[in-house]
């Protein structure tokens, strides 16, 4: 192989081909496989050891499978056309990625035991939708409607109870 062919200014190069005459994918196709491959490679690492059901434990069964569908959506929701809008197409990207990372806690916080993996979780999950709505914001997007936050042990929503109305009768301290 000469100098010249591994110049980034041969023709083979600038024309899209390989040293060997081969397509070469676009930049936006290598970005996302080498993102898609970096994350399979740490959750890969995360998992060690639980790769097929038969050897995960039954206990740890359910949040490997909420963890996985949570990744699965993550990465479909972040496959996005460009739309020649490098922040909305930033924030597009991001949001699911901020949200695969709030399922991804609620799973920690439902199986989880360890408390300071628990309040980690926790903060993951206030920050990350502050971010999303800081991200929808800056783009003029409206919010989606507030819901009440799911029970940990049950996944059922819990009650609001009302706010108690302030006395009228308190007394100001001199």
């Amino acid at each position: 192989m000469s100098k010249q062919a591994l110049r980034p200014s041969s023709p083979r190069l600038r024309e899209g081909r390989s040293l060997h005459g081969k397509a070469l994918p676009s930049v936006p196709r290598l970005r996302r496989t080498l993102a898609a491959l970096s994350l399979a490679t740490a959750f890969g690492a995360m998992a060690s050891g639980h790769a097929t059901a038969s050897s995960t434990p039954p206990a740890e069964a359910p949040y490997l499978a909420e963890n996985q569908a949570a990744m699965h959506k993550m990465m479909a929701g972040m496959r996005v056309k460009p739309s020649g809008n490098v922040d909305q197409d930033f924030a597009a990207m991001m949001i699911p990625h901020h949200q695969g990372a709030i399922e991804m806690a609620q799973a920690e916080l439902r199986y989880g035991h360890n408390e300071q993996l628990r309040r980690i979780a926790q903060e993951i999950i206030v920050d990350q939708l502050q971010e999303i709505t800081a991200m929808r914001l800056a783009l003029g997007q409206s919010l989606p409607p507030s819901v009440a936050a799911p029970d940990q042990s049950t996944d059922r929503l819990l009650p609001v109870s009302p706010m108690p109305k302030p006395s009228t009768n308190m007394q100001e301290e001199p």
